[in-house]
């Protein structure tokens, strides 16, 4: 393994520009890229490089759109050719009907589907188009549970302090704190708890929110299932927040992956290829709603964006479903995956860390405790400081990952494994020394 390049003239200088006018000299989605600072030229399949001339194996990508790689030529190619065409108009075009149409096949609950730009908009979509269908303003979410940086969103994401469910907390400053009597909040993976809220506070209800795998905890056996029951027993619109999940388990997404049909999804991150693009989907009678023409004057929403369905972001999308439907391409996925979360559990076994890897074979990470990790709270467990350490060894060896996550894509080769799992090896002796 090659040590890193010193930073370079430039890239030092723009690092000092960074300081100088970001807050914080981050885009807020990670702390400084790292102890010193890096800043990121370019990417092409697996691979990153900085300003300073180093390469680094990509299992941030992009916090998981790129499920193709970086600048995939049937991305770029068809990205090119609409540029020619015009890059945006505010109005319903060809590409995103397409698109619209091909969500609709592939994601189970998906009858009808509305655009926008972002996986926090798209969540508070699901939640507004929810309220306005039960009409009752309150939402039931999970500890731990993150659907964005609305106001509703972040109500015990990381909780300050754990208090008796189901009482939320906000997790961000500039919230109103009337946005707390709006939101309840359940343990994940405890069905019975989760049930019991329901049950009391059903007729309050306008939705239950869910990520299926909720960051990097999968959902414990039937309870998906249960959750399911429960909501349907009682007629509140469940919703899968699939921002994540949703084409990268599957084609269907966790949907079609875990077996479990929501009424209402939120889908971004692969959905526009590397674009901004996010989108609200499920049953008709539900999203009918945004239809002015369809529902009295009261129970219509009004939602538009400068760049809801835009063509350029469209196109893309349309590129990596393409590639997706290709035969095999999902064993490969959960194949490349599964070897490398193996041997990252295995490793540290072998060097006696107390670890527990979590996720599923396309997204997955560590927690550095001998706990089972389960829910939020038993996270906390966890050695934080000992997760970081090791993303800052993996990074000085040329592995570039997120502050918990590896995400698997398309385009990283077993070349890319074997130098990943030497690097983690080499990590681990480093780790088990400290």
């Amino acid at each position: 393994m090659h040590p890193r390049k010193p930073q370079s003239p430039q890239e030092k200088a723009l690092l000092e520009k960074a300081r100088r006018y970001l807050p914080g000299a981050t885009l807020g989605n990670a702390p400084s890229n790292y102890d010193d600072g890096f800043l990121v030229q370019g990417g092409r399949g697996a691979k990153v490089w900085d300003f300073s001339g180093n390469e680094y194996i990509d299992y941030l990508l992009g916090s998981g759109p790129m499920l193709l790689g970086h600048a995939h030529p049937a991305v770029v190619e068809a990205v090119r050719s609409q540029l020619d065409q015009g890059s945006t108009f505010f109005l319903t075009n060809g590409a995103i009907v397409q698109l619209a149409e091909e969500v609709c096949k592939a994601v189970p609950c998906a009858d009808m589907v509305r655009f926008t730009t972002s996986g926090t908009d798209a969540t508070f979509q699901a939640m507004r188009a929810a309220r306005a269908y039960r009409k009752r303003d309150v939402v039931l979410k999970f500890e731990g549970g993150f659907h964005g940086s609305s106001d509703y969103a972040l109500q015990s994401v990381t909780p300050a302090r754990l208090v008796d469910f189901p009482t939320p907390l906000a997790g961000s400053a500039g919230i109103p704190k009337a946005i707390q009597d709006t939101m309840l909040i359940a343990p994940f993976n405890d069905l019975d708890a989760t049930a019991s809220i329901i049950t009391k506070r059903h007729d309050e209800l306008a939705a239950v929110i869910v990520e299926p795998m909720q960051r990097i905890l999968p959902p414990a056996p039937g309870f998906l299932q249960g959750l399911r029951e429960v909501t349907a027993r009682y007629g509140i619109p469940l919703i899968f927040d699939e921002v994540v999940t949703g084409f990268r388990f599957a084609y269907g997404g966790a949907q079609e992956y875990y077996g479990v049909t929501p009424d209402l999804a939120a889908l971004g991150k692969v959905i526009g290829g590397g674009y901004p693009l996010a989108a609200v989907c499920g049953r008709a009678d539900i999203m009918r709603a945004y239809d002015a023409g369809a529902v009295a004057g009261g129970d219509f929403i009004p939602q538009t964006g400068t760049l809801n369905g835009n063509p350029v972001a469209a196109v893309a999308g349309l590129a990596t479903l393409a590639e997706l439907r290709k035969p095999g391409v999902y064993q490969r996925l959960h194949d490349a995956g599964s070897r490398l979360r193996t041997a990252l559990q295995q490793t540290l076994d072998q060097a006696e860390i107390p670890a527990r890897v979590c996720g599923e074979d396309t997204v997955f990470d560590v927690y550095f405790t001998e706990a089972p990790i389960t829910t939020y709270r038993s996270t906390l467990s966890a050695n934080g400081a000992m997760l970081r350490r090791f993303n800052r060894l993996l990074l000085e060896r040329g592995i570039l990952k997120g502050g918990q996550k590896f995400y698997l894509s398309l385009a990283h080769t077993d070349q890319d494994l074997d130098q990943t799992i030497a690097a983690i090896r080499d990590a681990a002796e480093h780790l088990r020394g400290t």
